[in-house]
């Protein structure tokens, strides 16, 4: 099962390394930003399952990164989990008035927050942590790593099989070459995207099967997606 990405935006570094030790204990994938307008772009690259988001942050507030993310259509329901010193009812209110759907005032305990992230992708984002995604007549089972299409069986190849898990929690969401490249292969291997290409040619050969409808749209200039149903 590919692990649920989490971003988190704290430039309080010992803090921050904190809460990547911790989620990373529970199997999620952690990737800490410093500064506002550095996860801004971030954001815009990568989109996480999760974002853990500081109120008081340089360059942009979260605050203000929060209400930017609810305007976009690809971010505007992305989960996202304010933490502030800010512990007036008059400040949570307004938190969560711009976009956020928990709140946790500093300091706060560590297995607290883990229950709160885990309550939180279980509620906005179940299809993470479902052992079984299915889009249209495809069903992929994470346990037993078995792909269907109807009623006949598919099979794929351990690459072939994580590039459609992740396009499958992300059903019409076009994904560029790089960011397939980061969420499937990984940020630390070096592939020149030009191989996406060749993995996503196996993947609608094996998942089309030469008589089925394409599942799997190329958009010229921009990247794949998956149809959704």
């Amino acid at each position: 099962m590919i692990a649920p990405k989490i971003m988190v935006v704290e430039d309080e570094e010992p803090l921050g390394v904190l809460l990547k030790y911790n989620l990373e204990s529970e199997g999620y994938q952690v990737e800490v930003v410093p500064r506002g307008d550095e996860a801004e772009i971030r954001l815009r690259e990568s989109p996480p399952d999760l974002l853990v988001l500081d109120w008081m942050m340089p360059g942009i507030s979260g605050i203000e990164l929060c209400r930017r993310l609810r305007m976009r259509p690809e971010t505007e329901r992305l989960p996202v989990i304010m933490l502030t010193a800010r512990g007036e009812e008059s400040d949570r209110v307004r938190g969560l008035s711009t976009g956020a759907d928990d709140y946790l005032v500093k300091p706060f305990s560590t297995p607290e927050f883990i229950a709160r992230v885990k309550a939180l992708l279980r509620r906005a984002r179940p299809e993470v942590l479902s052992s079984v995604l299915k889009v249209g007549d495809i069903m992929l089972d994470r346990e037993t790593h078995r792909v269907h299409r109807g009623k006949s069986e598919i099979r794929l190849g351990p690459t072939e099989f994580r590039l459609l898990e992740f396009m499958m929690q992300y059903p019409g969401r076009v994904f560029s070459r790089g960011q397939l490249l980061d969420n499937v292969w990984g940020e630390t291997i070096y592939i020149d995207e030009r191989t996406v290409d060749v993995h996503v040619g196996r993947l609608r050969k094996a998942v089309n099967n030469g008589r089925q409808p394409d599942v799997i749209r190329t958009i010229r200039g921009a990247g794949y997606a998956i149809r959704e149903a």
